[in-house]
């Protein structure tokens, strides 16, 4: 199975790195990305072959990885399926659920396997809290705290200076990197049915808003909040700290996305917490396959199904989305989905 890549920063890094540990049996075709030196030490790096155009790469392999800026995704998951590729495209799809929503008819049409990077899907961290969460012995879940930090993606690090440029990322930290939060939140509670939110712009950047805050109700009757900001603090990476409360058990999230810890107060004085490979461990008897999305995405293509999750989980996010900026954009106004 060859692999291409359509664009070569830090999150196709993430990508590549993450097929060499899933030990997936894959060829590495092509990548392209505009910036030629960029490209050429990814694939220094990777064992790629650095094309010249983004046809190069497509013409190259069996399934594409699209990691460029979120307004070239509808454009290359259209070129992409038209060639009957398989696609893992980035979060988010799209500027708006609609375009995202069309991407998925597409690539339904197509007939090829499509999956989208909302990795948190498959953390131990969260998929353990699912199962805390959804064990009949802690009740029903009343209430749910989100919070999301990090500092602003366009410095550090990350060095992305083009989540700063409205016309290629489309708006901030809600759609860029909460998105992530809002699918973690259907996963975790379910269906959103109302939302209520605001945004702000402490960086004074056109379209892209550094502060978000959203209340939601749950079609289960659950409320909840999302916290999300890009502050300036170097000092904070991307952190996340979650809250639930069920009738009868208290579950928190802190800590890596991935290895925890998660801890649990259940109603009779009963406590626990699992991190790292503990915690692994025990989400691995929770979900099919392992916790890597990518050796995942790769054997779904190979056994000619569906993977998990795909682009039609990234549009029920979007929807979600969508709805907290119109509320945002009519001062907080209720809005219904």
């Amino acid at each position: 199975m060859r692999i291409g890549f359509l664009g070569a920063g830090l999150i196709a890094t993430y990508h590549s790195k993450s097929l060499r540990h899933s030990g997936a049996d894959v060829v590495r075709a092509g990548v392209f990305d505009p910036d030629g030196e960029r490209a050429h030490a990814f694939a220094a790096a990777s064992g790629h072959t650095v094309c010249a155009s983004e046809a190069e790469v497509l013409d190259s392999c069996d399934a594409v990885y699209i990691c460029t800026w979120t307004n070239e995704h509808p454009r290359l998951l259209a070129e992409a399926v038209a060639r009957g590729l398989h696609v893992f495209c980035e979060k988010p799809l799209a500027f708006t659920a609609d375009e995202a929503q069309q991407m998925a008819e597409q690539a339904d049409a197509a007939g090829v396997t499509h999956q989208v990077g909302l990795v948190l899907r498959r953390s131990p961290a969260y998929v353990w809290a699912h199962h805390l969460v959804t064990d009949p012995a802690a009740g029903r879940v009343m209430t749910v705290v989100f919070r999301d930090d990090q500092f602003i993606p366009i410095q550090g690090h990350y060095a992305s200076t083009w989540r700063g440029q409205r016309e290629l990322v489309g708006a901030g930290t809600l759609l860029e990197h909460s998105i992530h939060d809002v699918d973690m939140l259907r996963y975790l509670v379910g269906d959103v049915t109302r939302v209520s939110a605001q945004t702000a712009f402490f960086h004074e950047l056109d379209g892209i808003e550094d502060v978000a805050t959203a209340s939601l109700r749950f079609a289960n009757g659950a409320t909840g909040v999302l916290n999300s900001v890009w502050h300036d603090n170097l000092a904070r990476p991307s952190l996340r700290r979650v809250e639930i409360f069920c009738e009868r058990r208290h579950v928190v999230i802190e800590g890596d996305d991935w290895f925890g810890p998660v801890s649990w107060t259940d109603a009779d004085g009963t406590t626990g917490s699992l991190e790292g490979e503990a915690l692994s461990a025990a989400a691995d008897t929770m979900r099919d396959g392992t916790d890597n999305p990518d050796g995942e995405f790769v054997r779904a293509v190979q056994e000619g199904r569906r993977a998990t999750p795909d682009l039609h989980a990234a549009v029920a996010a979007h929807r979600i989305v969508d709805a907290m900026y119109a509320s945002a954009a009519a001062d907080g106004q209720l809005v219904v989905l």
